[in-house]
Parts: structure tokens; C-alpha cells; sequence
């Protein structure tokens, strides 16, 4: 019976709904050793560093990767980074395929006057500080001031902007970072403005988002009813389904009461950022409206939340911000799946469609299976996090969690990390 290598770099979302495809395509007469890559001491990608800590039933998806890294043939190489303590050459030698599922991590720029200011930060930041990721253990966001922008009109904008203008207490129950619940607990930020270039009816945001706003406790979320109403005259008769559930959802919104709270999330449309302002610091955001004129928001803090890009990886062919593919395919032997391959679009389960997709190219393209490679002699790094290893990571975290009614604590330095999975 044939078995074909396969190695997978990084282990998000995508890399496991890729693991998945593979198993599921195993036969009585064919299978598959599959050997998946992370950089951090850490798997589960976005699901543990990106989605916002106040919606834990998203991160459920994790069972489903724990099914996939208990079966059989499968192997978790953490703290491996490729282009340092493996090559991509090495990989396209010794193995069958290739697949990358790295993601995007780089935000985006809006290129304008004014961006580099202190206080201008990007979503790829401050989402990765409040979750814990090892790589941002160390940032610092000013929180000093009293409003805060956020520019951009996707989920991920919203979750910032909701993680500025909560309570702090409501994090309590969370697997928020600790460090992170300390800063918001001292900020002085009471007003967050939302700030989209286009109209309510193209807004990127899904309506169970938008329907959990009203939900917060001690904030007002404010959407101007003209503004709906003229996005709902612009959408036409027959809408989308999913515009149409937005619009619905935003009107609800806008006929809130408001002024009740101490915390204020408000959403402005059709404002197209010209420039930050400041004296070394940035003062206020200038937009461009509609109609052309100029309005000016007076803050301290700019977050901007307008889309990511992949990091490059030698040897893998990049154009605009993401793995240059036909398909999924990249070359011989290699593929890309999720976000690497896409561009960040669609929610985490848009990633298993996508993967088993790529996957059933993979299977097509298979001729006669490679020797079999022993991945660990490869590897320069001799602090490799095996399935067991993270799991006793995930279970001292868990475990912490429990005296707080946490879902866990987090260790959020690659040496505690590494402590708890017994290597360091």
C-alpha cells in the first residue's frame, strides 16, 4: 500500500483542515504520514491569536484539530521555523508534497500622510498583544487618551474596536492575555470610532457580529439611523442575502438607546482617511467624505484594521501579498492553501472547503512515494514541541484557568511556552 509524505507549514486553520483532507482521502490502499510545521511553540494559528477572546464559541474548532493531530500518521513539529531550522529545498526533496498554510500576518497600509505617527498602529498588532502571541509579548499600546479610531469595516475591526470600548470586566471570564486585561483595565479610552470608506450596504462585517453588539453591557453602540437608511436605498430592492441580513441588523442597531453608558462604539460610513495629524503623536485622523469635505476626528489612538498580508518565505514565489498559485498549486510539489493562497477572505471554516480542494489536487498530482524522511534528523533546533509536548502546554494552561473561571491563562513568552511542554 502506498503512504505518501506530506509536510504542512503552519499549523492554523487552514494547515489542519488540510491535515483532514488527507485523512479523509485514505484508503485501504493508500494513506498518508503527515508532518506538520509551526514557528511558534504553539499550534491553531488565528483560533488561538486572533479570534477575539470574548467569542470563545468560535475557538470550539479546536476539537476538531486535537481529532486531527490524535490520528494516526500525524506528527506536530512546533517551534520549527521554516528558512531557519529547515529549508524549503529540504522539505521539496525528502518529501511527496509541500503544502503552505503560513496565513497572512502583515497588516496592510493605508500609504497616507502621517501613518508612522506614535499611536498609529495596525490590527496585526494589537489583536496578536490582547491574545497572547509569543511575538508581541512586548508591545505596548498607549491607551492614555479618550478616543480611539479604528479604520476599517471587517470583523477584525470590530472585534478591536469592541475590545477597546468594553468594560474591562467583562474580559474577566476570557482567555484574554493577562498583560493585555491590565493595560484596558487603566485606559483612558471612553469613545471608539469606527470608521468604514464605503457605505453600511458593502460593510465586510457578518450580521452574528453585528447582532452581538447590543449585547454589550456597558457600552453604547451608536449607528446613525440616515446612515442605514440610506445604505438600505442604495442596496435596492433585492439585496444579497447576507447584505440584506447586515442592513437588518445595523437598523436594529441605530434605533438603540443611547446615551446610557460611560462607553461609547460609534460607526461613521463613507469616510475615506486622508491624514494623521499630531505633533509627533497622532492628534487626529482627517477624512474625506463623500460629498468631498473634509472632517476631522479629534484622538489619541489609531488603530487600522484593513486587511493583511502574507509574509514572504524564501524560496516560495509572492505577488501581492499572497503565494503566487494556479488553484493551490505552486510548483512541482508544492501547494498553498488559506490565506497564503487567497488572500484573508471568509471566515475559519471557509479554510476546509478551500483545503480540500487543494488537497484533491494533490492526490491527482501523486506518481510513485519518496523514501521515507525522518523529519526530526533534518531539523538544527533541538526544542521541538511534539503532540505531547502541547499538550502538556495546553493542559497547564487549562489548568490555570480553572481557579479563575477562565477557559485557561496563557503563557505568552516562548520560554515559559517552553517550560511548561517540559523543554526548557
Amino acid at each position: 500500500m502506498p503512504q505518501y509524505k506530506v509536510a504542512i507549514v503552519g499549523a492554523g486553520p487552514a494547515g489542519y483542515f488540510a491535515a483532514q483532507a488527507l485523512q479523509n482521502l485514505q484508503t485501504d490502499h493508500l494513506s498518508f504520514a503527515i508532518d506538520m510545521i509551526e514557528r511558534l511553540p504553539t499550534p491553531w494559528g488565528l483560533v488561538r491569536s486572533g479570534v477575539a477572546p470574548d467569542h470563545p464559541k468560535i475557538k470550539t474548532v479546536s476539537k476538531v484539530f486535537e481529532k486531527v493531530a490524535t490520528a494516526e500518521g500525524f506528527s506536530l513539529y512546533g517551534n520549527v521555523e521554516l528558512g531557519t531550522d529547515i529549508s524549503i529545498e529540504v522539505l521539496k526533496a525528502k518529501y511527496d508534497a509541500v503544502v503552505i498554510a503560513t496565513g497572512s500576518a502583515t497588516g496592510k497600509k493605508l500609504g497616507i500622510p502621517g501613518e508612522d505617527l506614535s499611536g498609529s498602529i495596525s490590527a496585526a498588532q494589537f489583536v496578536p498583544w490582547y491574545n497572547g502571541h509569543p511575538d508581541f509579548a512586548d508591545f505596548n499600546p498607549e491607551l492614555n487618551c479618550e478616543t480611539a479610531v479604528v479604520i476599517g469595516a471587517g470583523n477584525v475591526a470590530m472585534d478591536v474596536a469592541r475590545m477597546l470600548a468594553l468594560e474591562p470586566a467583562e474580559l474577566d471570564e476570557t482567555d484574554t492575555a493577562l498583560h493585555a486585561i491590565d493595560v484596558l483595565r487603566k485606559s483612558n479610552i471612553r469613545k471608539v470610532v469606527i470608521s468604514a470608506r464605503r457605505g453600511p450596504e458593502h460593510a465586510a462585517f457578518t450580521s452574528p457580529e453585528l447582532r452581538d453588539l447590543p449585547k454589550l453591557e456597558h457600552t453604547n453602540v451608536l449607528m446613525h439611523p440616515e446612515d442605514i437608511a440610506a445604505g438600505l436605498e442604495r442596496a435596492g430592492e433585492e439585496p444579497e442575502k447576507e447584505v440584506r441580513n447586515n442592513l437588518e441588523a445595523m437598523r436594529l442597531i441605530s434605533e438603540l438607546e443611547q446615551g446610557k453608558h460611560a462607553r461609547t462604539m460609534e460607526f461613521q460610513f463613507l469616510c475615506t482617511p486622508k491624514e494623521f495629524r499630531g505633533n509627533g503623536k497622532v492628534e487626529e485622523v482627517v477624512f474625506t467624505t463623500s460629498v468631498g469635505e473634509e472632517k476631522v476626528v479629534k484622538c489619541g489612538l489609531v488603530i487600522t484594521a484593513i486587511g493583511y498580508e502574507a509574509d514572504p518565505l524564501a524560496g516560495i514565489p509572492y505577488e501581492k501579498g499572497k503565494v503566487l498559485n494556479s488553484d493551490g498549486r505552486v510548483g512541482e510539489n508544492i501547494y498553498v492553501v488559506g490565506w497564503a493562497k487567497r488572500g484573508p477572505s471568509g471566515v475559519i471554516g471557509t479554510n476546509k472547503s478551500d483545503a480540500a480542494d487543494v488537497m484533491n489536487l494533490l492526490l491527482a498530482d501523486m506518481t510513485e512515494p519518496k523514501p521515507a524522511a525522518e523529519l526530526t534528523s533534518l531539523i538544527t533546533t533541538n526544542k521541538v514541541i511534539s503532540q505531547s509536548h502541547w499538550q502538556s502546554i495546553n493542559a497547564a494552561e487549562i489548568a490555570a484557568g480553572e481557579p479563575h473561571g477562565k477557559p485557561r491563562v496563557k503563557a505568552v513568552t516562548r520560554e515559559e511556552l517552553l517550560r511548561l511542554g517540559g523543554l526548557n
